[in-house]
């Protein structure tokens, strides 16, 4: 197998759609067909199912893109390690969700310069659920990940904390003064339905609510009165005037973790994972 074939797999397993896989690839949709077409015939296996209306994955299929998330995660790993030996200072790369573990991140940021030999960290600011897919295509070498939203399969993490959520509402709500509310209560306001974030395939749950991507578009959309959320209350501290943040007293914890992944022998990133569970 080449590498070419494995990434032209990968974006079309994880995408389960030929159409959005070429247009991620940036190709035309006929030629990545036969290019998979023609994998499967060399490996002698059907790697996915398809009808007119969907694309699944079987289970060789489910094997094979676990396997090339961890080649194509260390040819990219590699690639940039051999680059980064050339520089004068090694560089790492932390993906966060942006307008998350705000105060945690500055303090881990502070506490890793602090250190002998600290490497330069890049910070990746990204989407729902695109940490993972940062850290198994090699983009990334640490990351933030928040549970239960954000899964850690085939990843390696520690805890760093854990947190209760809180409603995020118009501070002109009449329930913005409360000192705390039930998630019921939340989710039984007709004016303000609950924003939908995408799952890890990228669709969004059924709801009235508004599609949300971040914290930026969801909190314009609070402000606007055309939604509600329940998120950490990490993610919910500085609010802007017009928002208020209402402890929810039922709302399952948050965990926050630092993951990495599993192949990972890079010294800078153990220093940073180190100082992360210290704080």
């Amino acid at each position: 197998m080449e590498l070419r074939e494995l990434r032209y797999f990968a974006a079309v397993a994880e995408e389960l759609h030929f159409g959005k896989a070429a247009e991620r690839l940036e190709m035309a949709q006929p030629p990545l067909s036969r290019a998979i077409a023609r994998l499967e015939r060399q490996l002698g296996v059907t790697l996915l199912e398809r009808t007119s209306r969907r694309v699944t994955l079987t289970e060789a299929g489910a094997v094979l893109l676990s396997e090339a998330r961890a080649i194509l995660s260390a040819v990219a790993t590699a690639e940039r390690r051999t680059q980064q030996a050339a520089q004068s200072r090694p560089r790492l790369v932390l993906a966060v969700k942006s307008g998350t573990a705000g105060g945690l991140l500055a303090k881990l940021l502070d506490a890793y310069r602090a250190e002998p030999g600290a490497a330069t960290v890049d910070l990746l600011l990204c989407e729902a659920h695109q940490q993972q897919e940062l850290l198994h295509t090699g983009r990334a070498d640490v990351a933030l990940l928040h549970l239960p939203f954000d899964s850690t399969a085939g990843l390696d993490s520690e805890i760093l904390y854990t947190e209760g959520q809180v409603a995020i509402l118009p501070a002109s709500h009449r329930l913005a003064g409360r000192s705390e509310i039930r998630v019921a209560e939340v989710t039984a306001l007709p004016e303000l339905p609950m924003a939908r974030w995408p799952d890890h395939d990228g669709s969004y749950p059924e709801g009235p609510g508004p599609e949300v991507k971040n914290l930026t578009q969801l909190f314009q959309l609070i402000a606007l009165g055309h939604a509600t959320v329940i998120i950490p209350e990490s993610a919910g501290a500085d609010l802007r005037r017009d928002l208020a943040a209402v402890p929810v007293l039922d709302a399952r914890p948050v965990t926050t973790v630092i993951a990495w992944p599993p192949q990972s022998r890079l010294r800078t990133a153990a220093d940073l994972i180190r100082v992360a569970t210290r704080l």
